[in-house]
């Protein structure tokens, strides 16, 4: 197991509550991250049950799990259910005398079937709390992020009833190169454009192939993304028919493809899949509640939000794959890879390295470095009048809000590839004092410039008061 120290503990908390009567718990993230792994494993440490769910009638689930309670209670010929009432009965009354864990994973596949499981569980959790029962400690697990999440939302039935809402996340960027066994960041930053922080990824969906220099980048895209051979090959397509809300499939692709070409407003998007923009939002709401889309609010302009993709692997497929997925499927990566390079410089990894220095600001960015703990991290737009033009910046740091003018920490320009001089300081100035004459506190601004290429002798000798230079070794350090 890597870096689930925190989740694990947290696991470990849940099951030792000292509480007599049966608690519950429950458990997402999306695929590939390692959640069955974790919960098979705290079962098999503590002595628990774990049930895993599949796409069946309740039939045979019914039976499955009369095998698995029949050899936990020592019964001889498995345990004969008829409605689901009576299997939430039998594993909340499981003798016990200390906490005992029992896992029911993929719970959104029973649920599938079987509408009223939720409600069941409601009553079966009330009535225990009232008449008392054995500590079990029930964890539902799922993938499926939208209905993972109404589950204790609302006026949804098990709201109020969970002492455990443990999401698992991706691993960060850092994590993902120590993960991928990557010392380079250059080439950490490549890789993690690509395949983003999803551990499976690396294990079982290309067995263990990582790059192995940036020499070797180009070889490996080819070999362990752009093979047909590879589960990681159509890992992207399946990513979106696993999600139970998303029905029509060729409406959502289009959405994630428009805003992995760039078109990142609801307008945008509105007209790259020809609708009208009232037309989207139901798409991208569920997308947002499936997890792929995330809407990034202008810190410089509330009402101006942008949509980014979440997950790598779906930006690059939608970038580089969807449009050649023909000439992949007959062995043509070579041609694909060579013709498509400059695409996935300026469509993938640009974008990408923008995100990541919002992360590295938010995250991994030291107090000393901006003054002040950061409140909000995001890109902004400011227009300019004067000079009839607008400037888009990637890296806005906001503090705290404290009642007087919102405070700027920092600005920021990332550029991947580009050395970078005093023209893009200067340019960072401007905007500092256009936000200053708007109101902003900009008198403790530091102005940051990101970039893999370097620096230029002048901005390199510049005061450091003033100006960040981050280069990749910043970033993962």
């Amino acid at each position: 197991m890597f870096d689930r120290e925190a989740e694990w503990a947290e696991l470990v908390n849940f099951i030792q509550d000292d509480s007599p009567f049966p608690t519950l718990g429950v458990v997402s993230g999306r695929r590939r991250q390692g959640k069955t792994l974790l919960l098979g494993s705290l079962c098999e440490a503590t002595g628990g049950v774990y049930i895993e769910g599949t796409e069946a009638v309740p039939a045979e689930h019914f039976h499955l799990i009369g095998e698995l309670l029949a050899a936990r209670v020592g019964s001889p010929a498995p345990l004969r259910f008829t409605s689901w009432r009576a299997i939430i009965d039998a594993i909340l009354d499981l003798e016990t005398s200390t906490p005992l864990p029992v896992v029911i994973d993929e719970f959104p596949y029973l649920v599938k079937g079987s509408r009223e499981l939720p409600s069941i569980l409601q009553a079966a959790l009330d009535l225990r709390r009232r008449r008392g029962g054995s500590p079990i400690r029930l964890i539902l697990c799922g993938s499926a992020l939208s209905f993972m999440g109404s589950l204790l939302s609302g006026d949804a039935p098990l709201r109020g009833r969970a002492g455990l809402e443990l999401v698992v996340p991706t691993l960060d960027y850092q994590v993902a190169a120590e993960f991928w066994q990557i010392s380079d960041p250059r080439l950490a930053l490549l890789t993690h454009a690509v395949v983003g922080g999803t551990p499976a990824y690396r294990r079982e969906y290309v067995r263990d192939d990582a790059p192995r220099s940036l020499a070797d980048f180009d070889d490996w895209v080819e070999r362990a993304v752009l093979n047909p051979a590879r589960p990681l090959f159509r890992e992207a397509r399946y990513l979106l028919a696993e999600e139970p809300d998303l029905r029509d499939s060729a409406l959502y692709h289009s959405v994630l493809a428009a805003v992995a070409e760039g078109n990142a407003s609801r307008g945008g998007i509105a007209g790259y899949i020809g609708r009208k923009a009232t037309e989207i939002s139901h798409p991208l709401t569920v997308l947002e509640d499936a997890g792929l889309l995330a809407k990034s609010p202008d810190m410089l302009r509330a009402a101006r939000p942008l949509y980014r993709v979440t997950e790598p692997l779906v930006t690059f497929y939608h970038t580089i794959m969807r449009p050649a997925w023909r000439e992949l499927e007959r062995r043509r990566a070579d041609r694909v890879w060579a013709r498509s390079k400059g695409r996935f410089m300026s469509g993938v990894v640009g974008p990408h390295f923008e995100e990541i220095c919002r992360t590295w600001a938010a995250d991994f960015a030291d107090a000393e470095m901006f003054g002040d703990i950061p409140g909000e991290v995001g890109h902004g737009v400011v227009n300019d009048q004067e000079r009839r033009t607008s400037h888009e910046i990637d890296v806005v740091v906001l503090a705290q809000p404290d009642g007087g003018p919102r405070r700027v920490l920092c600005l920021g320009e990332a550029k991947w590839g580009e050395v970078m001089g005093s023209g893009h300081v200067e340019r960072l100035r401007r905007v500092r004092d256009l936000l200053s004459q708007r109101g902003y506190d900009t008198r403790s601004t530091r102005l940051a410039c990101f970039s893999t290429a370097g620096f230029t002798p002048d901005l390199l000798a510049s005061s450091r008061d003033e100006v960040i230079l981050a280069g990749p070794e910043l970033l993962y350090s």
